[in-house]
């Protein structure tokens, strides 16, 4: 049991924004100790039942807060978010701390170094709380392909917070953490931020570094920041963003102003496009009238909305899941059970060979859905049909490409809903993959094209779940839909007043557990009698 904190002020500490606790750090108003163990707490009382987080570090990140502690008491400069704990994404390489990937593959793998993106989180100071729970190798929309359980959304303990990176979309919305790592291949940060009322960022492609960051598909995987406020995300993108040598698809340039952007409010003179291939027919009627109505809301903010069209982004989805699962085929190709993962002896094999073993564990350690991708893409990768299915889909990946070139053309920032509809049901789409794919229909053309996108909250829709609105920018002015989703932020936070933010308007998480808990205990009972 960690040790109880008394909330500075009266106010619940985990509640506050990230940039609100690196301001009261700075003031010597609290201390990161503090803010760990308030967030440690909460974390042992909800996460038996939301499984957001895989594994909890507190133990590094105590060391990490006493350090900023007692380095900020002796004058020490620090960084911004020093002391600002975070949690990561389990797909991304820590040192001496277990990384699975959602996958029994790596159910024990120790990393032997950090991937970059975490060693610049140590950099900056941040106390690393632990590894969030995710889809298999980032391989879903739903955060149900986990090998370790899925993770539960904290509006609705029945649906899903989204994927590949549910458990860090949880983990923020819960009050579980102020910041988090994602990954995001076809929407895995954008999406679960829509369906959890969180701020989730794909920067541009190359933007922040993949080194130590465990593979999906090569060309389309990046690294991002989940958090609760536009201005939270600017924070932490600007931490993780940067080029580096160890990437070979880094961008050799400097991280976009993307915290000053976020300080805009006013978008006078700023062309918007509504991307008409990305609205209307197969989109829950309640999140397009959330969408609507943040349109109107930045037309009074000053911009200059208009209509445009990107025609091959209806051929998006198709081109994507050839990509992605080609790709990953040549990825996981790696998990041999002869160099690391798991190793599984053949039943009934008193001396296997090397293929025997092989097949033996990665059936065992891959799930349903891994391989499922697998064979898609070995398929597709195979010689007489490359070209028929690889080659294709690439072609079509250009042709979208300068559907973006066309419309940046005419406007500043493309705008569309993230997602098609609010979170589903946990199981309503387990059976049915292509239903399940379409959840990506709105995100997958920014992987494609390595353009960044932001999904921002939008309101709450009739059923009582947050919806998202994506904002979409050119390749390295990832600071505009920055200043678009501030601007939106901050003209939607006047309208439902409170703190701002549509957290506020959520159901009670820790009271939503103990009544999950107590039916569970009660099914148990009934189960044992």
């Amino acid at each position: 049991m960690t040790e109880t904190t008394t909330p500075a002020a009266g106010e619940e500490l985990t509640r506050l924004t990230a940039a609100a606790m690196a301001d009261r750090l700075t003031a010597g108003e609290l201390t990161s100790e503090q803010l760990v163990h308030a967030h440690l707490d909460r974390i042992e009382r909800l996460n038996p039942v939301l499984n957001a987080y895989l594994r909890v570090d507190a133990e590094g990140a105590l060391a990490t807060a006493r350090e900023v502690d007692a380095a900020r008491a002796g004058g020490e400069q620090l960084p911004r978010l020093a002391g600002v704990p975070v949690a990561v994404k389990d797909i991304a390489c820590t040192e001496g701390l277990v990384t699975t990937a959602g996958s029994r593959m790596l159910a024990a793998w120790v990393p032997p170094y950090d991937a970059t993106v975490v060693r610049r989180l140590r950099e900056a100071r941040m106390p690393i709380l632990g590894k969030t729970n995710m889809d298999e190798f980032a391989m879903g929309s739903s955060t149900e392909h986990s090998a370790f359980g899925p993770t539960r959304n904290p509006w609705d303990l029945d649906r899903i917070p989204g994927g590949s990176g549910g458990g860090s979309s949880a983990a923020v919305a819960a009050y579980l953490a102020p910041l988090a790592i994602g990954s995001d291949t076809g929407g895995s940060i954008r999406q679960p931020a829509a369906v959890t009322g969180t701020v989730g960022a794909k920067p541009t492609y190359g933007g922040v570094s993949r080194y130590g960051v465990i593979a999906l598909a090569s060309s389309l995987d990046q690294i991002g920041p989940c958090a609760r406020t536009v201005t939270d995300a600017a924070l932490l993108h600007e931490v993780i963003g940067g080029h580096d040598p160890m990437d070979s698809t880094s961008i050799d340039a400097p991280v976009p102003p993307v915290l000053e952007a976020a300080g805009t409010r006013d978008l006078t003179g700023l062309r918007v496009g509504i991307v008409s291939e990305l609205t209307g027919e197969g989109y829950q009627p309640d999140v397009q009238a959330r969408f609507d109505e943040a349109v109107a809301q930045l037309r009074e903010a000053g911009a200059e909305v208009v209509e445009v069209s990107c025609p091959h982004f209806r051929y998006a989805l198709p081109a994507y899941y050839l990509i992605l699962p080609s790709e990953a085929s040549s990825n996981l190709a790696r998990y041999d059970a002869m160099r690391y993962g798991l190793r599984v002896h053949p039943e009934g094999v008193d001396r296997p060979s090397a293929e025997q073993v092989m097949a033996a564990s990665r059936d065992a350690g891959f799930g349903d859905e891994v391989k499922r991708r697998i064979i898609l893409g070995t398929y597709a990768l195979s010689a007489g049909y490359y070209e028929a299915y690889y080659g294709q889909a690439q072609k079509v990946r250009t042709l979208i490409a300068r559907d973006f070139e066309a419309a940046f053309e005419q406007v500043d920032v493309l705008i569309s809903p993230t997602a098609p509809t609010t979170a589903f049901r946990i199981g309503d789409k387990a059976e049915d993959p292509m239903a399940m794919y379409r959840n990506d229909i709105a995100t997958i053309p920014a992987n494609l094209a390595g353009v960044p996108g932001l999904s921002v909250p939008a309101g709450i829709a009739g059923d009582g779940l947050p919806v998202g609105v994506q904002l979409l920018a050119p390749a390295t002015s990832d600071e505009r839909m920055y200043a678009v989703g501030a601007a939106l932020e901050a003209r939607l936070a006047a309208q439902w007043g409170g703190s701002g933010s549509v957290l506020d308007r959520a159901p009670d998480v820790s009271a939503l557990v103990d009544a999950f808990a107590t039916t569970a205990s009660s099914a148990d009972r009934e189960v044992t009698a």
